[in-house]
């Protein structure tokens, strides 16, 4: 996982968990278009993106464009994006259901929540297939203390919850499914809850 961080363009606006389609101002990539979600805060004089890299020999459904991000952007490089786009709409408290990079959307939603005061009331289920994919944990549990659980369903780990976060888990964990249910993951994750 990395953090970019660019240049806000004057007037730029944005809510968050919002997202951008963003390219590489570089001979080959500015037609490559990918959509990232901003995972600043709209007052920050900078947009930042925290982007999970995906090494295109290891994920074949990959187009690379993580990957080149991750091995041959240097300080200094230039991206294009337009106008931010769509957006999981806050209704109040609840849970959030993220699987591994479908996290990013809640991060800035987390941040402003509690940067207003109103985190409380709010859970997060963060599912990832191994450890080593699991990311801004300390942040999480920073912002959300007990409220959330993180697991793993290809590695069983000491610290993590084992198991795909699907209809029956949820059942096991959470009391009232009248509260918002924010979803962001792959969509096997969708098709089983």
């Amino acid at each position: 996982v990395n953090l970019y961080i660019v240049e806000k363009p004057d007037g730029f606006e944005f809510r968050p968990g919002q997202a951008v389609e963003l390219a590489i101002d570089e001979e080959g990539w500015r037609d490559e278009k990918r959509p990232f979600t901003i995972t600043s805060l709209p007052d920050n004089p900078r947009l930042e993106f925290v982007i999970k890299t995906y090494p295109t020999e290891n994920n074949p459904g990959h187009d690379g464009m993580t990957d080149h991000l991750g091995r041959d952007i240097e300080v200094g490089d230039r991206v294009l994006f337009d106008d931010a786009w769509g957006a999981i709409e806050y209704r109040g408290p609840g849970v959030f259901i993220a699987g591994g990079a479908g996290v990013t959307p809640f991060i800035a939603i987390l941040r402003q929540l509690e940067k207003d005061g109103e985190i409380d009331g709010n859970r997060l289920f963060f599912s990832n297939k191994r450890a080593e994919d699991v990311f801004l944990q300390g942040e999480f549990f920073r912002m959300l203390g007990r409220s959330v659980t993180c697991t793993l369903t290809q590695e069983e780990h000491a610290d993590y919850e084992h198991g795909r976060i699907d209809r029956h888990w949820l059942e096991q964990r959470v009391d009232d499914f009248s509260q918002p249910v924010y979803l962001y993951g792959p969509p096997a994750m969708a098709s089983d809850l």
